[in-house]
């Protein structure tokens, strides 16, 4: 451990001596108490004992569409990339430092991307300006991540393209854990290799390429598409709706898809049009609620219309998407 490493260690135990009770003298409870919270970089460790990484990424999942806010921690309102992290593991009560370079020291270092395992957390060096990280993500698994990644942005799940300078482990690791109650099977347990979607999906080249292209989740464009068409690309509804992505002919023309039952355009078209609405929008409930019902109505109720079709549509993609994460 390099002095800086001790260094900053010292000021974060520091700090959190700070925020016990004066009434505690902090004595051996008191103190034993922040042992346990730094021993793992600042987790509690009397918690997670029973979190899983599958837990951590589900709910950060639950982010994704969540506006890039620079300095925010709110998952209600934005976040930036450390509030993303540091809010997630605190749903947990896994409590880390609120800067990415800080965050990019907690628990232990993993050798490679390689050895790397879903909630990890993966961080890189890009400016001379600061010392350590300035980015951080977590890590999906399958060359997967989630980050919170520039102004103007909001959460998104994108491949791992360049080879994280840091890559940290908070859990511990289940070898040494309690024993604990098996976690159900997922389907993030059981991906096909394509974007983190379930094996067997079909079209998930596609939806894999236009999630990393659009910055969304491959499983959420499946999601559409299972509830759109059923995966049939020939499909048309009784309102002109066409493809795959059951987009209307003016739509499609405006996202530059020319032909809606090609599942290629038709995929490309629906998640560039999803990415719009998210940005719009600002959530994904609301995006839906807009690719069905149309923007406008979104705007005029100020949230998702009081349709019956329009609020089943959402909820049916929304549990189908949360089955698959």
């Amino acid at each position: 451990m390099s002095i800086t490493d001790v260094t900053a260690r010292i000021s974060q135990i520091q700090a959190q001596l700070a925020l016990l009770p004066q009434s505690s003298g902090v004595g051996s409870t008191g103190f034993s108490s922040v042992l346990s919270r730094t021993a793992l970089g600042g987790a509690t460790g009397a918690v997670t004992g029973s979190v899983t990484g599958d837990q951590v990424v589900a709910k950060a999942r639950e982010m994704i569409g969540l506006p890039y806010v620079w300095g925010g921690t709110d998952p209600q309102r934005g976040v930036d990339c450390s509030g993303l992290v540091q809010s997630v593991y605190s749903s947990f009560g896994i409590e880390l430092p609120r800067l990415s370079a800080d965050q990019a020291r907690a628990g232990t270092p993993v050798a490679s991307l390689a050895e790397a395992r879903p909630g990890d957390l993966i961080a890189w060096d890009n400016s001379g300006r600061n010392v350590g990280a300035d980015h951080i993500a977590i890590y999906l698994g399958d060359g997967m991540m989630i980050e919170a990644p520039r102004p103007g942005g909001h959460v998104q799940v994108v491949p791992v393209t360049t080879p994280p300078d840091y890559i940290r482990r908070v859990l511990p690791d289940p070898a040494v854990a309690p024993v604990a109650a098996a976690a159900p099977v997922t389907p993030t347990s059981a991906v096909g290799g394509t974007g983190g979607l379930p094996a067997g999906t079909p079209y998930a080249d596609l939806f894999a390429r236009a999630g990393a292209a659009h910055h969304l989740d491959p499983a959420l464009l499946a999601a559409v598409a299972r509830q759109e068409s059923g995966f049939d690309p020939s499909a048309v509804s009784p309102a002109g709706a066409q493809g795959l992505m059951q987009l209307m002919p003016a739509t499609a023309k405006s996202l530059g898809v020319s032909d809606p039952f090609d599942p290629a355009q038709a995929v490309e078209g629906a998640a560039k049009l999803l990415d719009q609405l998210l940005v719009r929008f600002g959530s994904i409930e609301l995006a839906l609620a807009a690719y069905n019902a149309g923007p406008g109505a979104v705007a005029r109720y100020d949230g998702v219309p009081p349709y019956a079709e329009t609020q089943n549509y959402v909820q049916s993609i929304m549990s189908s998407w949360q089955e698959a994460a």
